[in-house]
């Protein structure tokens, strides 16, 4: 039978561990503040920002949201941007995408100063981490990493298959397995052979956005299954991208969704904060 890897319970414990460490630099007089920029009303977004807020209310680092309308021009939300990099009370900037339409959302996160990049989206951000320099780490690849790694999973010499290419997990990712000594694969749409390639993998991770895609007969037979989807099926109820019943019973672990990867994500951007400091000190 698989271990479930229970992201909530690893997620709670990165949560505890910032808030104590949060409340030790409050003891020596130094305050941790994430400002929060929501563009528009989407419904998505604004759940998103709650959660983000109630995560920085746990763990004791002091929230700013600044809701600012769908109309919002490109230079004004710009600015925007450069006034919160120059707040020194300010330690992160998140800004929550996706942007309305007509907003250069690249553009709005190259403004973000990289001392600030608590998303770890910035160019410069991303440069370090594929030279090995210390930096801000996507959330959602650092979450997987801690996954694992809690989960007593050795990553060293194994295969890591990635599907999905992205600049938010994908990429990021691998760089983070290569990091941690992994053997790295990364599939995308025009790969020949998926199944193939994917059946090769010691740690699976999944990441293409697709309701069930993967089957047990993508998976070898006591792989690790680490799935990143975040969508619905046929009956509208939340999966992944990993069809859980189908391929637990192939799986040495396996993430399950909810509850997997999802939790991870905001943890991460909890721990991303705190590291602001020691960044920001340098």
């Amino acid at each position: 039978m698989a271990l479930i890897i229970d992201g909530r319970k690893i997620s709670q414990q990165i949560r505890d561990e910032v808030r104590d460490q949060v409340a030790a630099y409050k003891a020596q007089g130094k305050e941790i503040t994430l400002a929060v920029v929501q563009v528009g009303e989407d419904s998505a977004s604004t759940v998103y920002v709650r959660n983000k807020q109630k995560a920085c209310e746990y763990t004791g680092i002091r929230s700013i949201k600044i809701a600012l309308p769908a109309s919002i021009t490109q230079e004004d939300l710009l600015a925007e941007v450069d006034r919160l990099n120059r707040d020194e009370a300010v330690n992160g900037i998140l800004v929550q995408l996706p942007l309305p339409k007509g907003l250069d959302a690249n553009a709005v996160i190259r403004a973000i100063d990289p001392l600030k990049d608590v998303d770890g989206f910035h160019p410069q951000s991303v440069g370090a981490l594929s030279i090995g320099l210390p930096g801000f780490v996507s959330c959602t690849p650092a979450g997987i990493i801690q996954l694992l790694k809690r989960s007593g999973i050795e990553i060293e010499g194994k295969e890591c298959v990635i599907v999905g290419r992205s600049n938010i997990v994908g990429k990021p990712m691998a760089m983070l397995m290569l990091r941690e000594n992994a053997t790295v694969t990364v599939c995308h749409t025009r790969t020949r052979d998926l199944k193939e390639v994917t059946r090769r993998a010691d740690i699976l991770i999944a990441a293409v956005g697709r309701a069930k895609m993967f089957t047990a007969d993508y998976i070898r037979e006591g792989a690790v299954v680490i799935d990143c989807g975040m969508d619905r099926d046929e009956n509208g109820k939340l999966c992944g991208d990993v069809d859980f019943s189908d391929c637990e019973p192939r799986c040495a672990a396996i993430t399950p969704v909810p509850g997997g990867v999802g939790p991870m994500t905001v943890a991460m951007l909890m721990q991303n904060c705190l590291d602001s400091v020691r960044i920001q000190a340098r």
